[in-house]
C-alpha cells in the first residue's frame, strides 16, 4: 500500500518547527530528509525513523516495523500530532548521523570555506 499525500502533509505539519525539512516521493514512499541527512520516511502511512540510539532513547516502548518486505526494521514514531516532540526526535537522529559521518570522513560538515 503506497502512502498518502494527506498523511505526508500530516507529517510536515507535524515537523513544522523543524528547519531545513525535506521530501522525497519514492516508489509509492516518502524519504524524510533534516538538513539533507535521511532520518526515515513515510511508509503505509507510517513515520518510521533510522533506530540509532538517539532514536531509541526517545522511543523506548516503539514498535520496530519493516517499511516493507525485506527491508532492514525501523522505528515506527507513534506521537504524531506534538510537535515539539517530534522537533526533538528527529533533530536528534540528524545531528547523530552528522556527528557519524564526521568521525568516519574526519570533514566538519559545519566547516564554512
Amino acid at each position: 500500500m503506497a502512502s498518502t499525500k494527506q498523511f505526508l502533509d500530516r507529517i510536515l505539519d507535524g515537523l513544522s518547527l523543524v528547519e531545513g525539512v525535506s521530501s522525497r516521493k519514492m516508489m509509492g514512499e516518502y524519504l524524510i530528509y533534516v538538513r539533507g541527512i535521511l532520518i526515515g520516511g513515510i511508509y503505509d502511512d507510517r513515520l518510521l525513523v533510522k533506530p540509532i540510539p538517539s532514536a531509541l532513547d526517545r522511543l523506548p516502548h516503539a514498535s520496530f516495523v519493516e517499511p516493507y518486505h525485506g527491508a532492514s526494521k525501523m522505528l515506527m514514531v507513534d506521537k504524531l500530532d506534538d510537535k515539539l516532540y517530534l522537533k526533538e526526535l528527529v533533530e536528534a537522529v540528524a545531528d547523530e548521523i552528522e556527528e557519524e559521518r564526521e568521525k568516519e570522513t574526519g570533514v566538519d560538515s559545519h566547516y564554512e570555506s
